[in-house]
């Protein structure tokens, strides 16, 4: 019951509110036959089939380097793809800004397949660590080509691992906010960028509602795809665990390959850098010094620091209730799936809808549901926790369900014969076994609800904003010192972020997890 009024109550209940106004004006129709909403809807989908294709073209070398390969180097390869997945979308969206100043389509793109290599290499990776290398080493004793064993035997048996790798990255893109609204101005907009339009500027909660209810359908439909493709690739599992071996021949060029990416994935990360240092007059500390204060004319009703403080009390609430929910989500899920499969299968994709559904939507929605519970829920300073919460809960339950999943049942059984009641065999077997990904799972949410950004933008106070929300206001104002200021609070993040991965990094159980 928790995960179900868990998603009940602060997901359901508002989506559908806020859906239910908009059709009650009576103007969904009307915004469905525009033919200006299906040109949303294409870019929305171009652009994300785009970034997608790119994703999968540089992940796929890093999979090869980090599941095949035994060289020097492969943590900090590890690493180092990771960083962007967990980067706030505002951060990253200043970064490809500092290199391309005027946005535009082609940044959009490869901003959105930045965020995502690590979700190919992760994906693909962990399957391909698992294939046997003697159906490919039969293929190349029969006179096959490198490139010919790769195609006929290895590519099919990784073809599970790379649908369901796409269908995660299609959702993430076509759901991009921060991006698409820091590269793409008033020129490029997707589905997720108008219906903020359309609820915070215009108020048409009707358009708004169309749009959400298309955006719906289509993260359901990518959902199923992407279930269908994660059960495939859970089969799979069983084959053997294969050692990392030193490359040689050929194999050489797809590390090379893999290399160059990593330098790819660093460059916007430099640039920003080098952004925050770089004023008219030279180099200067002058945007870090100034985040003591309010900004240029008082632009801030905090200063910077009190944002990045307020930052790390709410993403530290969100974790520990995204933690609560995400871990009894995939007991349940454990339990369910030995006896209900159809019902573990709903419930799983159920706990994915929070990542495809419109930020926008769910914070509008709780302005006008929230007040309904006691003391009116929508002045309260969970609020932003519990919507950054609902993002993080799916990471938490793909990061450990296959933990627990991989736990042997017998264990389970021995201790509940020896008279262990179920919450003590949860102790005393799961505990132990999956503690190293829970506090995975834990440094992984956390970094993600620090720089969470559609929803907390909505819902988040001028007087207790977040790091993310400031770094767009920053923007948003003239003046050199709030640009300074911007990308100072960036590199800062990106700092906490880097650090944060890293950490996990040494924690990680090594191929669980999609993440």
């Amino acid at each position: 019951m928790l995960p179900l009024a868990f998603l009940g109550v602060f997901f359901a209940w508002p989506v559908l509110a806020i859906v239910g106004l908009g059709l009650g004006e009576g103007g969904v129709l009307p915004a469905l036959v525009d033919p200006a909403t299906w040109g949303l809807v294409g870019f929305t989908l171009g652009q994300a089939a785009g970034a997608t294709a790119v994703a999968l073209l540089t992940g796929l070398p890093v999979a090869f380097l980090l599941a095949r390969c035994r060289v020097r180097g492969n943590g900090v390869v590890r690493a180092a793809v990771m960083v962007p997945f967990v980067l706030p979308t505002v951060v990253v969206g200043l970064a490809f800004r500092a290199l391309w100043p005027d946005g535009g389509v082609l940044p959009i793109v490869l901003a959105n397949a930045f965020f995502n290599v690590a979700v190919v290499a992760r994906t693909v990776g962990g399957l391909w660590a698992r294939i046997d290398r003697r159906a490919e080493d039969a293929a190349r004793s029969l006179g096959a080509s490198r490139f010919r064993a790769f195609t006929a035997v290895t590519l099919p048996a990784l073809a599970p691992a790379i649908g369901s790798a796409a269908s995660v990255v299609f959702l993430f893109c076509a759901t991009s906010f921060g991006v698409v609204l820091v590269l793409g101005g008033a020129r490029y907009r997707t589905v997720e960028t108008e219906i903020y339009l359309r609820t915070v500027e215009l108020f048409d909660l009707s358009g708004a509602a169309a749009l959400s209810l298309v955006q719906f359908a289509a993260v359901v439909a990518v959902l199923l795809i992407g279930g269908v493709a994660r059960r495939r690739r859970e089969k799979a599992l069983v084959l053997r665990e294969e050692s990392a071996r030193r490359p040689s021949g050929g194999e050489w060029g797809v590390v090379a390959a893999a290399w160059l990416v990593v330098a790819l994935l660093l460059a916007p990360v430099v640039g920003l850098v080098l952004r925050s240092l770089s004023t008219t007059d030279g180099w200067s500390l002058a945007g870090y010094r100034a985040l003591a204060g309010t900004g240029e004319r008082g632009t801030l009703a905090v200063t910077g620091w009190d944002a990045a403080l307020q930052s790390v009390r709410t993403a530290t609430d969100a974790t520990l209730v995204a933690l609560v929910v995400g871990i009894g989500s995939a007991v349940v899920l454990v339990g369910l799936r030995r006896h209900r499969s159809w019902f573990a299968e709903t419930l799983d994709t159920a706990l994915m809808l929070p990542l495809g559904v419109s930020a926008v939507t769910l914070g509008f929605g709780y302005l006008i549901t929230m007040d309904a519970l006691p003391g009116d829920f929508r002045t309260s300073p969970l609020l932003v926790p519990l919507a950054q919460a609902l993002v993080v809960t799916p990471l938490v339950v793909r990061i450990v369900l296959p933990v627990l999943r991989a736990v042997d049942e017998r264990l389970r059984q021995a201790a509940a014969t020896l008279g262990a009641p179920p919450w003590r065999v949860w102790r005393e077997v799961d505990l132990p076994l999956a503690s190293r990904s829970l506090v995975a799972a834990a440094g992984f949410g956390f970094v993600v609800a620090l720089g969470e950004f559609g929803a907390t933008g909505f819902l988040a106070r001028p007087d207790t904003p977040t790091l993310p929300v400031v770094i767009a206001r920053l923007m948003s104002r003239p003046g050199q010192l709030n640009s300074q200021m911007a990308y100072a609070a960036c590199a800062l993040l990106m700092v906490v972020t880097t650090v944060a991965v890293l950490l996990v990094e040494r924690l990680r159980v090594p191929s669980s997890g999609e993440f």
